[in-house]
């Protein structure tokens, strides 16, 4: 692919240009970056066309589209902010004036349940909308051709994502354990629950996305599955409708919102706490793959 056609991708579809990525062509047969595999879209100029180098690692594939999509997604930091946080606020208010509070069960799920919602919100809803604006855009054509592993493409714009969502989360989880009464203690198990809750969900969301034949049922999809992950959610396991509880266990969020619920008892089962997380990594794993296959045959039905 020649520069002249790379950069008319790039500017068709807002993406970054070979010279905005790092890709310098100062002259034939001379690198626009590092050697220190650190930087993606790397290229070397001969005769006026473009080689890419070999596959970047995973770790600097990731950290480069996370801060490119950071940047692009700041115009957006403050609805992310708000909404997310602000729908998950209400429903722990409502649900504190129809639920029984002295039932601690009850509270502690509506709690952990309201708080990964949030983190649903941004890994569903949100990147599902973002996959499948992509691929309307045809802004894949401008990832497929950087040397990085699709993975990296997936879990770094999913990750942008969740910064912006991060204190909508704390809050969420700190503002519901003080309305409901529930100790604060054990509230260091955010991190790994929001971390791989949101990495489970975030390769099915951008799997919606990527696989959408529109972009408008992406976002139908991607909303229905953050209903679902609000339903399996929020409701103790003993309180679901009959044959509800197989879809709980097919859904991996309700694995993270088991552990955040136990963080707010005196004592927590660890055993069952890692075997849980244990679940979301493995989803997490199994989702991303996925979804990386999806973003290679989304670009290859383009071409």
């Amino acid at each position: 692919m020649t520069a002249a056609a790379y950069n008319a991708i790039s500017q068709s579809t807002g993406e970054p240009s070979l010279a905005q990525s790092g890709a310098g062509q100062s002259g034939a047969g001379q690198s626009g970056a590092g050697q220190d595999g650190g930087t993606v879209g790397a290229a070397v100029t001969v005769a006026g066309a473009v080689l890419l180098p070999p596959s970047t690692r995973f770790g600097p594939a990731l950290r480069a589209v996370y801060a490119g999509q950071l940047a692009r997604g700041r115009v957006a930091r403050v609805p992310l902010l708000f909404v997310a946080a602000f729908q998950s606020l209400g429903i722990m208010l409502l649900l504190r004036g129809v639920v029984d509070t002295g039932n601690e069960t009850t509270s502690e799920q509506v709690v952990a349940g309201s708080t990964v919602l949030v983190v649903a919100f941004v890994a569903l809803n949100l990147l599902a909308q973002r996959f499948g604006a992509l691929r309307a855009a045809g802004a894949l054509d401008y990832y497929l051709t950087l040397p990085i592993p699709g993975s990296a493409v997936v879990l770094g714009t999913a990750a942008s994502y969740a910064s912006f969502a991060v204190p909508g989360t704390v809050i969420t989880a700190v503002v519901g354990a003080l309305l409901f009464d529930l100790p604060l203690s054990g509230l260091w198990l955010l991190l790994p629950v929001a971390a791989l809750a949101g990495a489970s969900l975030a390769g099915i969301g951008a799997a919606i996305g990527l696989l959408a034949p529109r972009q408008e049922l992406a976002t139908v999809a991607g909303q229905v599955g953050m209903s679902v992950v609000l339903f399996v959610g929020i409701i103790p396991a003993d309180r679901l409708p009959a044959g509800a509880n197989v879809l709980r266990d097919l859904v991996p969020s309700t694995y993270a919102v088991d552990v955040l619920a136990a963080a707010f008892r005196p004592s927590v089962d660890w055993a069952a706490a890692a075997a849980d997380l244990l679940v979301c990594a493995v989803v997490a794993v199994i989702t991303l793959t996925a979804a990386s296959m999806a973003l290679r045959r989304a670009g290859n039905a383009r071409g």
